[in-house]
Order: C-alpha cells, then structure tokens, then sequence
C-alpha cells in the first residue's frame, strides 16, 4: 500500500523493491500482446482470444486480471446475455504503448539476426561437445 511515509523512489535492483513484480508482468509475452493489441481501443474478450494465437482463456484472463489490478488496462461488463467483457488501456496503460509497439516490432524486424545467432551459437557448442 502506497502512503504519504512511502518513499517515491524505487530501486529497480533491490531485491525487495515493488518495481520488481510489475517488470514481471510488463515482460510476459502475453501481458505485451495483449497491450499491443489493445492500442487501438477497446477489445472484447473473445477477440482478444481469437486474435494472439496460443493463449489459452485460462491465461488470458490471468493476465487481464492483473493487468487490470495494476491499473494498467480497464475492464467494462456490458449487461447483454451472455455478459459482453470488453478492455480498453488506462490512462496509465496509454503510457506504455511507445515501450510495446517498440519492443514487439523490434522482435519482428530483428528475427532473421537472433536465428543466426541462435544457430552459430547452438553450431559452437556441438563443435566444442
């Protein structure tokens, strides 16, 4: 819980430090896809689902539901039969999107070089078995 005694700097590298959790979840594949996917406005659940390929509802609502505890995404029921869930970016979760866009599109653009590398890497250590 965040007080007025609280001290309004965090140590990233303190073992104990708050931070530490949140990086967590911010580094999580599916916790970056699913901000990227958000980007662009709110998106249902079962859209979400569809759309990021291999994430189980299991998982996606585990991490809807930190995300949203962390306050970085907003949830809204729509009273519709069945119930309609849709997410949308805080204010805060907006912050993000320059990080995410950045790092999801860097992982596309630089694959060709990190499999290259994986290789030449993996080709060494069967050389020097």
């Amino acid at each position: 819980m965040v007080t007025s005694q609280t001290p309004s700097r965090f140590d990233v590298f303190n073992q104990h430090c708050p931070t530490r959790l949140v990086l967590d979840r911010l580094g999580d594949k599916w916790a970056l896809l699913i901000l990227h996917r958000l980007q662009d406005g709110p998106v249902r659940f079962n859209s979400l689902r569809r759309d990021i390929d291999g994430l189980s509802q299991k998982v996606l609502s585990q991490v809807l539901k930190r995300l949203e505890r962390d306050g970085i995404l907003a949830r809204q029921a729509f009273p519709t039969v069945p119930v309609t869930v849709e997410y949308s970016l805080t204010p805060l979760g907006r912050t993000l999107k320059q990080a995410v866009s950045a790092l999801t599109h860097w992982a596309e653009e630089n694959m060709p070089q990190i499999m290259a590398a994986q290789q030449e890497y993996d080709g060494r250590l069967q050389e020097s078995a």
